[in-house]
């Protein structure tokens, strides 16, 4: 698996330190100041990269219109930086289709812990002699391409952590759910009191599952509970 990290951050102190320190854990990293030198860096070596480390305050754009740009072209992971003490950012990039956020000032062993826990949720393979593909409501899901196709047969784009919350609630087909869990199982931590980032990412994948956001058919919240996903579920070794 590719280790290239591609770093936008305009503060070089910043770049530097990061720099530096994910490089003494076996990480190749890029770093770039602006929005334009990022998105000719990233078109140039997009085919080398694991993720991409966004900061949202730019000097010639901000993080979200290059996460915007970036998750138009692939499913590349993407952590976003905020300075913002408010939760707006974090929900905006979310929407957009970021896979994880930090806030400013951060520890850099913070962000190292969630570009592993990424990995390894990336690296999750199928165990063996298990089906490779669950078909549910038209949907393929490939277990090990970590791909999702429509009814027509088109590729239906996700974030890693769009597959791996997709994957749990079919994996789970007709279970309850409770908020605390899919949390810990995507992303890898506990749900705070007043994190809607959960909340944010269901609504991002209903959306790309095509599934009303005010009267979901497939990914149904059970009130006080958490969510379900509503639909038969077979697995098959043939596409």
């Amino acid at each position: 698996m590719s280790r290239t990290i591609l770093i936008v951050d305009d503060d070089q102190k910043t770049r530097n330190l990061l720099k530096t320190y994910l490089e003494k854990h076996q990480f190749v990293v890029r770093s770039v100041h602006d929005g334009a030198s990022f998105m000719a860096e990233f078109e140039r070596i997009r085919d080398t990269l694991c993720l991409v480390i966004l900061d949202v305050m730019l000097p010639d754009t901000d993080g979200f219109t290059l996460c915007r740009e970036v998750r138009q072209q692939c499913a590349i992971p993407i952590i976003m930086l905020t300075a913002s003490a408010d939760d707006t950012d974090r929900i905006v990039g979310l929407e957009l289709g970021a896979d994880d956020y930090i806030a400013k000032p951060y520890n850099p062993r913070e962000l190292l812990a969630r570009i592993k826990a990424i990995q390894r949720r990336m690296q999750a393979s199928t165990p063996a002699g298990m089906p490779r593909y669950l078909k549910f409501s038209g949907f393929t899901m490939d277990l090990v391409e970590r791909r999702l196709n429509d009814r027509h047969g088109a590729r239906v784009l996700l974030t890693s952590m769009d597959f791996n919350l997709l994957r749990l609630f079919v994996e789970h087909a007709g279970v309850t759910l409770d908020r605390g869990r899919l949390m810990e199982q995507t992303r890898g931590r506990d749900l705070g009191p007043l994190d809607r980032s959960l909340d944010v990412q269901i609504s991002r994948l209903r959306q790309r599952l095509q599934d009303d956001g005010k009267q979901p058919d497939l990914i149904k919240t059970v009130r006080g509970a958490g969510y379900v996903l509503s639909s038969d579920v077979s697995a098959v070794n043939d596409g």
